[in-house]
C-alpha cells in the first residue's frame, strides 16, 4: 500500500477545500433547513462534480478511483462545516448510485447515473422498517408478482433524502419463505401511484439531511425496475454496505482534523491562570488523543479504499474502519467542548454541532454493536 499522492491528487483535494469554504458554509444557526436550499446546495456539488467523482465518464463522472475520492471527500469534510449535506450526498453516491453502477441495466444505468451525476435527481436507499433496523433482513415490505412487474406493500422508515429523493432503491421480500435469498431491490421514483412519502422526522443533528418514511401500498413497480435479479437484494444490500462504510465516512476524516486545528489555536490562544490553556496536561493530553484517532482513522479510510481500488471485498476492514472512526469522531467532539469549556456548549461557537452530528456516526449503517458483531462473525466466532 503506497498512500503518498500525487501532486494532481492534492491538487484536487485542496480545490474540494478551497469550494467547499467558498460556496457550501453558512452559520450552523442560520443555516436554512429548506428542502429548496438543499437542492441549491446539491446542484453546486454536483456542478463541482463531487456525485460524479466514482462514476465511468459515460455517465458524467470523473471515473477516479476509490482512494481518490476519498482524498477529495475528505477535503470536502474540512472546508464544508455542514456534515448533515456531506452525509446526505455520500448516502446516494454509495448506497445507491453504486448499486445502480455494479448491478444495473445498461437502460437503468443510463436512465439514472447521468441525472445523479449533474444533480438534477437525488437518490434514497430504502431498507430501514419500524419493525427491522439492525435485524436488516427481517423485512415485512412485500413484493408481489404482477402481470408485467411487482406490487410493493409495506413501510420504511429513517431514509436518508427521502422528503426530497426522486428515487429510491427499496428492498423487499418476493419469497416470504426463503430468507435473504427472497430479497430483491427495486428502483422505484418517488412519484408513482401508491407510494407516499411521510413526513420529515426530526433528528438531534445531521438536520439538513433530510429523513423521512415510505409507505407502499399496492405500489405497482414495472419489472424493467427491478435491480439484479430476484434474491440477489441481500448481495446488493452487502455490496452497498461495503462501499457505504468504507467511503462514508471520509468526509469526517477531514472534520476531524478541521476539529483538531479549531481546538490547537483555542489552546494557544486561550488564556487562565497566567497561561496558555494548552499548557495544562488536562487539555494538551486531550488534543494528543485528538491528533491519534484523527491519523489512526485516516490510515484505516485510505486502506479500504485502496482495497476497493484493487478491487478486493472489505466486509471486515469496512466493518471495522465503520466503527473506530464513528466512535472517534465522537470522542473528539466530545473533547473539542470540553476543551472550550462554556463556549463549546454554545450554539454559536459550531463546537457542539460536530458532537451532535457525530452521534449519528454510531447508529446509522450499521450500528457500533452490530459492526462488532459483523467483525467478530468474519473472524469466525
Amino acid at each position: 500500500m503506497d498512500f503518498s499522492w500525487t501532486d494532481e491528487q492534492l491538487a484536487l483535494r485542496q480545490e474540494a477545500v478551497a469550494f467547499a469554504e467558498s460556496q457550501l458554509n453558512e452559520p450552523v444557526w442560520e443555516r436554512p433547513g429548506s428542502d429548496e436550499s438543499l437542492r441549491s446546495r446539491w446542484e453546486k456539488c454536483a456542478a463541482f462534480g463531487v456525485q460524479g467523482l466514482s462514476l465511468p465518464n459515460q455517465y458524467g463522472g470523473m471515473e477516479l478511483d476509490a482512494l481518490t475520492t476519498a482524498l477529495i471527500m475528505e477535503g470536502l469534510g474540512y472546508g464544508c462545516s455542514d456534515n448533515g449535506l456531506l452525509f446526505a450526498i455520500n448516502a446516494q453516491m454509495w448506497s445507491v448510485q453504486m448499486p445502480i453502477l455494479t448491478f444495473g441495466t445498461p437502460e437503468q444505468k443510463s436512465e439514472w447515473l447521468p441525472r445523479f451525476a449533474r444533480g438534477e435527481s437525488i437518490g434514497a436507499h430504502g431498507m430501514t422498517e419500524p419493525g427491522s433496523g439492525s435485524d436488516a433482513f427481517s423485512l415485512t415490505t412485500r413484493a408481489q408478482r404482477r402481470q408485467g412487474g411487482y406490487l410493493l406493500n409495506g413501510a420504511k422508515t429513517f431514509v436518508t433524502n427521502a422528503p426530497v429523493a426522486d428515487v429510491a432503491l427499496v428492498f423487499a421480500k418476493v419469497d416470504s419463505g426463503a430468507g435473504m435469498a427472497g430479497i430483491t431491490a427495486f428502483l422505484v421514483p418517488t412519484d408513482v401511484e401508491g407510494l407516499t412519502v411521510g413526513r420529515p422526522i426530526e433528528k438531534m443533528g445531521l438536520n439538513t439531511a433530510r429523513m423521512g418514511e415510505l409507505a407502499f401500498d399496492d405500489c405497482f413497480v414495472p419489472e424493467r425496475h427491478r435491480l439484479g435479479p430476484e434474491g440477489n437484494g441481500a448481495a446488493i444490500f452487502h455490496s452497498s454496505m461495503e462501499w457505504e462504510r468504507a467511503c462514508l465516512l471520509a468526509c469526517q476524516v477531514g472534520r476531524m482534523e478541521r476539529q483538531l486545528e479549531t481546538c490547537i489555536s483555542y489552546a494557544r490562544d486561550r488564556e487562565q491562570f497566567g497561561q496558555a490553556i494548552g499548557k495544562f496536561q488536562s487539555v494538551s493530553n486531550r488534543i494528543a488523543d485528538m491528533k491519534v484517532r484523527l491519523e489512526a482513522s485516516r490510515l484505516m479510510v485510505y486502506r479500504v479504499a485502496w482495497m476497493k481500488t484493487m478491487n478486493r471485498s472489505a466486509a471486515l476492514e469496512s466493518a471495522m474502519v465503520k466503527l473506530f472512526l464513528s466512535e472517534a469522531f465522537l470522542r473528539s467532539s466530545e473533547d473539542a467542548i470540553r476543551i472550550h469549556g462554556g463556549y463549546g456548549y454554545t450554539t454559536e461557537g459550531e463546537v457542539e454541532q460536530d458532537a451532535r452530528d457525530a452521534f449519528g456516526g454510531i447508529l446509522y449503517s450499521g450500528t457500533s454493536d452490530l459492526q462488532r458483531v459483523v467483525i467478530s462473525r468474519l473472524l469466525g466466532l
